[in-house]
């Protein structure tokens, strides 16, 4: 039998565990709708700021294009690749833009949940498509916020979640969060998808992963995180997260393989994209371009310029949070999606857009920021919005290309 001093040693031996979602206190479980309004009431000032930072973006656009005669409306519901979505939810996958090709048809390139949930939602509402793809996008936005800070509110605190969120709307073409675009529906999905792989909740992980399949070629990068975590986790909790790692992939590799098969070849869906000009190099025209644009050209294009600096700096943050050990899944998540930017061989100015969902690049600075005085933090959040105000404007009005 052992003796009492063995024990004792034996009971103070640490263990090393995975943190797992803590269970709930003992009596009778709060209602739903009770637990929905008391997380509502804790996201609030990370959505009270984020509207905030929105509706200044919003403010400068509208004066901008009162003084050119524009309209905010058009220019935020029915430019450039909004009118492919609306296009695809107006005639399905003949829809073609501009010029006829011989080759398969452009619009493939484009993933189908978006417009969908667009010619969906418009068939049992007023309003033309236009104006509900751009509804959808501003009531996503609020989702993909309120998820940005869920994400943030689980690593760092309440404070490290509100600054992140703010961030994630500050960002230098954050106006395409308010557009007729993808970006807010696909961040909306990843932030809850990896909210969900933090929390232990791998049935949710692994359906959004698939929504975040079907709505960007990018949804790869979801699918990547909730697979890696899925498969280290499930040596120690079980089946859940092996099948999560299993079906995270499915919606992309869908999509993928039903333009393969409509296209009549293995490849269909990467030989769109080579209509685009899309090809992977491994990022060499990458590192041309910005060597044109940040040291060479006599006179480079302003908005070219910027988003060069977006992706040293986003490079530059992913390096700063492999160092801070951030979690696996969201290391592995800003990995491909850089991977998938930077390694591209195609079109260069929507580069900074196609970062837009890369939110956990934002958490060294946003935990900083939380540990710096009121002050100095509204200071440099301030500046943040303003910038991106002034970009998204010029991005819209100025720069003669898409964003």
């Amino acid at each position: 039998m052992p003796s009492q001093l063995t024990r004792r040693r034996t009971a103070r031996v640490p263990r090393i565990r995975i943190p797992l979602p803590t269970a709930p206190p003992p009596g009778p479980a709060p209602a739903r709708g009770d637990t929905r309004l008391r997380a509502l009431r804790h996201a609030a000032p990370a959505l009270l700021g984020y509207l905030a930072v929105r509706l200044l973006g919003l403010l400068v656009l509208a004066h901008w294009t009162h003084l050119k005669g524009h309209g905010v409306w058009r220019a935020l519901a029915t430019s450039w690749d909004s009118l492919w979505y609306l296009g695809i939810a107006d005639h399905g996958y003949t829809h073609e833009h501009g010029d006829r090709l011989t080759g398969p048809p452009r619009s493939l390139a484009f993933f189908p949940l978006y417009p969908a949930l667009v010619k969906a939602v418009a068939a049992v509402t007023p309003g033309s498509r236009a104006s509900v793809g751009l509804v959808l996008a501003v009531l996503c936005s609020f989702a993909a916020a309120w998820g940005v800070f869920a994400v943030g509110d689980r690593l760092g605190g309440r404070r490290t979640g509100t600054l992140l969120a703010v961030l994630w709307g500050a960002t230098p073409v954050a106006l395409v969060q308010w557009m007729g675009y993808t970006e807010s529906l696909f961040t909306a999905l990843a932030a809850w998808a990896l909210y969900a792989v933090l929390t232990g909740r791998w049935a949710w992980a692994a359906g959004l992963a698939i929504g975040a399949g079907l709505t960007r070629p990018t949804g790869i990068a979801v699918a990547a995180a909730v697979s890696a975590a899925g498969l280290l986790a499930a040596r120690r909790q079980g089946r859940a997260p092996l099948l999560a790692a299993s079906a995270a992939p499915l919606g992309w590799l869908a999509y993928v393989g039903w333009v393969g098969f409509r296209v009549g070849r293995w490849d269909g869906y990467f030989a769109v994209q080579r209509v685009w000009g899309n090809v992977w190099d491994g990022g060499a025209v990458t590192r041309y371009r910005m060597r044109q644009y940040l040291a060479y050209s006599a006179d480079p294009q302003f908005f070219l310029a910027v988003v060069s600096v977006v992706l040293v700096v986003a490079a530059g943050l992913w390096f700063l949070c492999l160092t801070d050990r951030q979690p696996l899944p969201l290391l592995v998540f800003t990995g491909v999606l850089l991977l998938v930017v930077l390694g591209s061989g195609g079109v260069y100015f929507p580069r900074a857009r196609f970062l837009v969902p890369a939110f956990p690049l934002l958490l060294p600075p946003a935990m900083s920021l939380s540990r710096t005085r009121i002050p100095a933090a509204a200071l440099v959040l301030g500046g943040a919005a303003l910038s991106s105000a002034w970009l998204g404007a010029y991005m819209l009005l100025v720069w003669q290309g898409p964003p």
